[in-house]
């Protein structure tokens, strides 16, 4: 190839080209792999370029006072990039707003090839986090000095590209190849880009790498399953201090707290008669490490330790990071394996269907190259490793994994599929790593997917309790069910699909049309059951239905009830006889064909499960079992759904039994004067609690500010509030450059909140970051971390689990104390619950939970024996209402607790910081 490509960036007064101008354009030129000319210009916007856009460009209105006009350097700028290949991260906005000046100013519109390296990223580096030019150039260590200024980007582009074509050259040529394939859909002529580098590789011929494998036209990763290598010279366990260092070799800091806890887990898992154990740990004490190395002496493949964390990003850290640190130190290696439910999993044979019989769909095919080069990458095939992808995508629900049962062992695929791999590769393992998520399924599945063993260990385990509950949530949307049925009968769709397959099958079609009449049935009945029943019933309203309101039903409603039951039945039943018959032909279906059946069957299990949730919805009504329901406009169709309030309580769980002894680990699990809160929610009352002494000195580390005003927050209406945080949040952080978490126990009021100030403060040169308008809470995080001054609000997760190393947090705003809103219909249901069980909700439920979100919010601020900060509050209940004390017992005894105004917590922060 001898082309010339021009890489170019532009900065803007805004994004629309018919009213915003450039304000500075940046061109760097590529030849042969070299940079060959460079092409750099400020341009006078004749117009005010806003502050945002200042603060984000570095650009200002006095720089490019003195700059030329576009007219000026527009035919410059032309024959610059004439004869070239335009090069662009994101090309439809600066080759059209390019061309958009260019003829504005009198000049022709470009008619170049252009190349975008958006699409390019997005297929050949699938697994990256972000497509953000920033956060890639980052990420690939590419050399950024002045993001958002254009000649700063197009030579970050220049890299980005070069380095995107040395990866395609890296790839087994069948890949190129059918990517080249695949490629029509991407931007201009990116397909052209992708071509002519498949063709020089087609040239050199070059042989398959020794790691590779191609399977049926796919190139994959060869994969392995390392033996477990048990060494039979068995070492001690290192109990005390000298052992401990001993083994550290240098390589990990001697922690008195840590190795406290090492013993605990040690202790429990060897020499105590109990079953459960729950041990607080303090954050920043190098728990992982704590529970691993005890871990290592103990477990075997035939005994894992399995290690139940809260997310996906948890279990990953500790097979990435935690776990390659330990293995480093001890003789005995630790053999793990995350573990995750099936449909996180590629399936080969549905996957190499679609790339036979494609949908012409852009974001499919740009999915489909993605996956092809990561096959050559992946081990797990875990899908969770292409971070950007959207689950809920066609292309993933075409090729997500069923299970091992649904695949053909007649296939060339069938040995290499990643689900077989994953049961070997557990057979081997002595460490399992899950997520609560996935422990509390467990109860639902028909066959176990976890072994027994004598150990479990679930970590941040105050989560534990909420996820049991989420996990056996079920719902039903009929509007929404009702619409999936409708999309099946359009044309070509579903049972468009089954009904050619089955053309030649008199017996199954005979099934699969009295299937569909009993859909029907299904969907009429369920309409006249809620016009019935809840005819007089308010509608968009969330309702929770008490025990009594079913047993005093009509006849007629009761008769309806048994004729749906009846229907469900009924059409398990099909379900069931259409499924041997359908089975008995599979083999004779093309691929795309098997992929209609894949669907088929999925839908079987969602009328499976949609039958079981309905026979509980209307036949069980448990104290412990909540019936919510909300009415849509029409009283026919609702939303409704079943909570148990059991869920958590884990000897009902089908894997309680399963393990002979349990650690329960987290950052707050006691509660003031309720020290078994925790273990009563989980049906463990007995259960011991263990209390590692914390490790942080927060006289010196750490104060606590009460905002002093005669203002009651309750008896605020919501827009005086958010007018009242909204005022106190800008006097206090106006002249304060340190970075700030604003935490809120309301969407709502964090949003009014952020719509009074953040253009005040952006004026100003300030950012603020929202939680809900500004991308996923990792990225606003990032951006967090990385703007030094930035000021973060946010709820709900917000509240724990943000790692913000040092100083990149030092001020921690708490907008109100973290109690739950009774009024939510919910809450309500809960407390009934309570009430009905003679507890006072209060007390043995809401005064704990805020007591334990007050304590994880502190954790946010103080995480390492080095970090200092501060705690506001603007809510005075802490000290003016009574169980203020219960809330209080809760934060460490040593913590500095003062009351202040918003002016003289402004000298205390800058005097505190300053000590520093």
């Amino acid at each position: 190839m001898n082309t010339t490509y021009a890489i170019v960036d532009i900065e803007t007064t805004g994004t629309d080209p018919k009213t915003d101008r450039i304000i500075q354009f940046g061109c760097v030129l590529v030849k042969d792999d070299k940079i060959i000319d460079r092409f750099a210009v400020d341009i006078n916007p004749i117009k005010t370029i806003s502050k945002q856009i200042q603060h984000l460009t570095h650009i200002s209105n006095k720089r490019v006072k003195k700059a030329p006009y576009f007219e000026d350097v527009a035919a410059t700028i032309y024959n610059f990039l004439a004869d070239t290949t335009f090069v662009a991260h994101n090309i439809h906005f600066d080759y059209n707003f390019l061309n958009h000046e260019l003829t504005r100013c009198g000049m022709p519109e470009l008619q170049i090839p252009g190349i975008d390296t958006v699409e390019l990223a997005q297929i050949f580096l699938p697994t990256q986090v972000s497509f953000r030019l920033n956060d890639l150039a980052e990420s690939l260590g590419l050399q950024h000095d002045s993001p958002h200024q254009a000649d700063s980007d197009a030579e970050v582009t220049a890299a980005l590209l070069l380095h995107i074509k040395a990866k395609m050259q890296e790839l087994p040529l069948v890949t190129l190849e059918k990517i080249t394939q695949l490629s029509e859909v991407t931007s201009k002529e990116t397909s052209i880009f992708i071509e002519q580098i498949t063709k020089e590789m087609q040239t050199k011929l070059p042989p398959l790498a020794p790691s590779l494998e191609v399977i049926e036209g796919i190139a994959l990763r060869k994969k392995e399953v390392p033996l477990f290598d048990e060494n039979y010279y068995e070492k001690p366990y290192p109990k005390t201090k000298k052992e401990k260092v001993k083994l550290y070799q240098d390589k990990l800091s001697y922690r008195k707290e840590q190795g406290q806890l090492m013993n605990t887990i040690f202790r429990h898992f060897t020499e105590s008669t109990e079953k459960n154990l729950l041990i607080e740990a303090s954050t920043g004490m190098g728990k992982t490490i704590g529970y691993l190395l005890p871990a290592a002496f103990l477990a075997t493949p035939e005994n894992p330790m399995v290690i139940s964390t809260v997310s996906i990003l948890l279990q990953h850290q500790l097979i990435d990071q935690d776990i390659p640190l330990l293995n480093t130190l001890i003789e005995q290696p630790l053999y793990a394996t995350v573990v995750k439910s099936k449909s996180h999993y590629i399936d080969l044979q549905r996957f190499k269907a679609t790339l036979d019989t494609p949908v012409q769909q852009k974001q499919y095919a740009l999915y489909q190259m993605g996956i092809l080069v990561w096959l050559t990458q992946t081990m797990t095939g875990d899908l969770d490793e292409l971070n950007l992808i959207r689950l809920d995508h066609l292309l993933f629900q075409e090729i997500s994994h069923r299970g091992v049962a649904y695949l053909s062992d007649q296939q060339p695929l069938y040995q290499e599929d990643f689900l077989r791999h994953l049961q070997k590769r557990m057979a081997q393992s002595n460490v399992l790593i899950i997520n609560h998520a996935f422990l509390a399924q467990e109860t639902q599945r028909a066959q176990a997917l976890l072994p027994k063993s004598r150990y479990l260990l679930i970590d941040e385990a105050h989560h534990l309790p909420e996820t049991m509950e989420k996990v056996s949530k079920h719902y039903l949307d009929t509007p929404a069910f009702q619409r999936r049925v409708n999309q099946f009968y359009d044309d070509d769709q579903l049972f468009d699909q089954i009904e050619i397959m089955l053309e030649d099958q008199t017996e199954s079609l005979r099934l699969f049309h009295l299937y569909q009449e009993e859909l029907q049935a299904i969907i009429e009945c369920q309409e006249d059951l809620f016009a019935e029943w809840f005819e007089e019933w308010p509608v968009q309203e969330e309702i929770i239905l008490q025990a009594e309101q079913r047993q005093n039903l009509s006849v007629s409603c009761e008769k309806t009830i048994q004729r749906l039951l009846l229907y469900y039945q009924e059409l398990l039943e099909i379900q069931s006889q259409l499924n041997e018959q359908m089975n008995k032909i599979s083999d004779a279906w093309l691929d795309r064909q098997r992929i209609y059946f894949g669907e088929f069957l999925s839908f079987y299990e969602e009328m499976k499960a949609q039958a079981s949730f309905m026979k509980d919805w209307l036949t069980n009504w448990s104290s412990h079992y909540v019936h919510w329901l909300y009415l849509y406009g029409n009283k026919k169709t609702a939303r409704i759904q079943l909570i148990d309030f059991h869920a958590a309580i884990l000897p009902n769980t089908s894997w309680y039994d399963r393990y002979e002894k349990i650690i329960y680990m987290g950052g707050t699990l006691k509660v003031p004067k309720n020290r078994n809160y925790f273990a009563k929610k989980l049906g463990i009352p007995e259960a011991p609690l263990k209390v590692i002494p914390q490790t942080y000195d927060y006289a010196n580390q750490a104060k606590f500010l009460i905002a002093k005003n005669d203002i009651n927050v309750n008896e605020l209406s919501s827009d005086a509030y958010a007018s009242y945080l909204a005022e106190n949040l800008t006097v206090l952080l106006e002249d304060i450059n340190q970075p700030a978490l604003v935490l809120f126990t309301s969407h709502e009021i964090l949003q009014k909140v952020y719509k009074k100030i953040h253009q005040h403060f952006l004026s100003k040169g300030r950012e603020i970051l929202a939680q809900g308008m500004g991308g996923s809470k990792e990225k606003l995080l990032k951006r967090f971390i990385q703007s030094k001054q930035s000021i973060l609000f946010g709820a709900d997760s917000f509240w724990e689990g943000v790692d913000l190393p040092g100083d990149a947090l030092q001020l921690l705003i708490v907008t109100r104390l973290p109690f739950e809103n009774p009024q939510r219909p919910l809450i309500r249901a809960r407390n009934y619950y309570l009430k009905d069980q003679s507890l006072d909700p209060f007390s043995q439920e809401s005064l704990p939970k805020a007591a334990l979100k007050l304590r994880q919010g502190l954790g946010r601020l103080i995480r390492s024996e080095n970090d200092k900060g501060l705690m506001i509050l603007f809510d005075r209940r802490l000290i003016a209402k009574s169980y203020g004390k219960r809330l209080e017992k809760a934060l460490p005894k040593e913590l500095p607790i003062q009351e202040a105004t918003v002016s003289e917590m402004k000298q205390v922060i800058d005097e505190f910081l300053e000590k520093q």
